[in-house]
């Protein structure tokens, strides 16, 4: 399966478990309408489509060599018009890093900057939503360690997202 023309999403890959459990709560807690997608930690918005060859040649090498990631859940993170989980994991910005290095001088504005690991669970409500939802979950999302279980590539469709293939971490 191949992406054609549509700009290329990489995100990293939560454990079952959480992906499961962040995936209700966008279900729950997102505008029905716009939700389009499972709960992603979103690495690149945009990697250009007519690199698609050349980034799935790069990150079946790259994870070859890299064991599963660790990341730590802090709790909540304000968007202003909406409510994310707040991830951390230096090496996964590592990882980033590397990969945007490979492909430095192909990627959008937003792609050169260094992101905030997130999982967005509502997006685009008021802040006044947004701040309540906060207020419910408040206590509710505890910290704790985990590993993401790998890569996923997809092209961009405007909506929801063609899912590409699938890049597990089999690294020591």
């Amino acid at each position: 399966m191949s992406g054609g023309d549509a700009p290329l999403i990489l995100t990293a890959e939560l454990p079952v478990d959480l992906h499961g459990r962040f995936t209700d709560l966008r279900t729950e807690h997102f505008p029905p309408e716009r939700n389009y997608l499972e709960a992603h930690v979103t690495l690149f918005h945009a990697l250009p489509a007519q690199c698609e060859d050349e980034v799935r040649r790069y990150l079946a090498r790259l994870v070859g060599e890299t064991a599963p990631v660790e990341g730590r859940v802090e709790g909540l993170m304000s968007l202003g018009g909406g409510t994310a989980i707040k991830l951390v994991s230096p090496d996964m910005l590592d990882l980033r890093h590397r990969i945007a290095d490979h492909f430095q001088g192909m990627l959008t504005n937003q792609d050169q900057h260094r992101p905030r690991l997130h999982v967005t669970i509502q997006n685009k409500v008021t802040s006044k939503e947004a701040k309540a939802l906060q207020a419910q979950l408040s206590g509710v999302i505890q910290p704790r360690d985990f590993a993401f279980r790998g890569l996923a590539l997809y092209a961009y469709r405007g909506g929801p997202w063609e899912f590409l293939r699938r890049f597990a971490f089999r690294g020591k």
